[in-house]
């Protein structure tokens, strides 16, 4: 591995949408830095598979709401190579509440991964990649969710007002930056069918929403993952700011 290869970081990278990411950005010829927080033996299997595909990557441990493992995580990426690319996926879900019953801890916890760790990442990346701090240029892609539009009331009104601040960052992030050779775009996914609905006590939550879905099924972890390298690639090249629904229709406003 040479500095003079592409790095992109893509942070939850283990699981989900995440790990099809890794994979689907590996299509473009990067090294892809697997970020994870607890399960190393995920990590090092989305590495096993791009590394049997042919192409380059690393698990690196690290939560995005603590400063410290952020610039262990991109310190990381530049031993590995020149950062190319960020996309800021981690994110958490918690127990269906109402907000008169959530505690501050929670909400704590909730901005800190799916905010604030974005905002610090992004913060990374733009030093590296913005022709401003002597970069090259680059692209960051961050992931919102379609309940920042639906509101997620009597479930997680919480993260979905996270969401909302994700998409409000990604707008005024990439005019920050437009003209520094860094792009920064958005995903809203609408129900994919991940393990993030049991991490959230609603493992059967697909299941019963099928039903209701303009399209009639969830979608899926490589469906989200193909926008995400889209994004990421040459081919959005004019693209910056731009906010993609991929949900099946379900974030469709009356």
């Amino acid at each position: 591995m040479t500095l003079s290869e592409n790095v992109v970081l893509v942070t939850g990278g283990s699981r989900g949408i995440g790990a099809a990411a890794c994979l689907r950005a590996a299509e473009l010829g990067h090294a892809i830095m697997v970020n994870y927080v607890s399960n190393r033996q995920a990590a090092e299997e989305v590495v096993a598979q791009i590394e049997r595909s042919g192409g380059k990557a690393r698990a690196i441990q690290g939560d995005v709401q603590s400063e410290a493992d952020v610039l262990a995580m991109f310190a990381a990426c530049d031993d590995f190579g020149r950062l190319v690319g960020l996309v800021n996926n981690a994110g958490v879900v918690d127990r269906p509440q109402r907000v008169d019953e959530m505690t501050l801890d929670r909400l704590n916890r909730m901005f800190a991964i799916n905010l604030t760790g974005s905002f610090l990442c992004a913060r990374e990346a733009v030093k590296r990649m913005s022709t401003r701090h002597g970069g090259k240029g680059g692209a960051i892609v961050n992931l919102g969710s379609a309940a920042s539009k639906l509101g997620a009331a009597n479930q997680y009104v919480d993260y979905a007002a996270a969401k909302g601040a994700i998409d409000t960052m990604t707008v005024g992030l990439a005019r920050e930056v437009a003209t520094e050779g860094v792009r920064v775009n958005a995903i809203r996914p609408g129900i994919i069918d991940t393990e993030i609905h049991a991490s959230g006590g609603l493992p059967g939550r697909v299941a019963e929403i099928t039903s209701s879905l303009p399209m009639k099924r969830p979608g899926t972890a490589d469906e989200v993952a193909r926008a995400i390298k889209w994004l990421l690639s040459d081919e959005a090249s004019y693209t910056t700011g731009a906010i993609l629904d991929v949900s099946g229709g379900r974030a469709i406003l009356p």
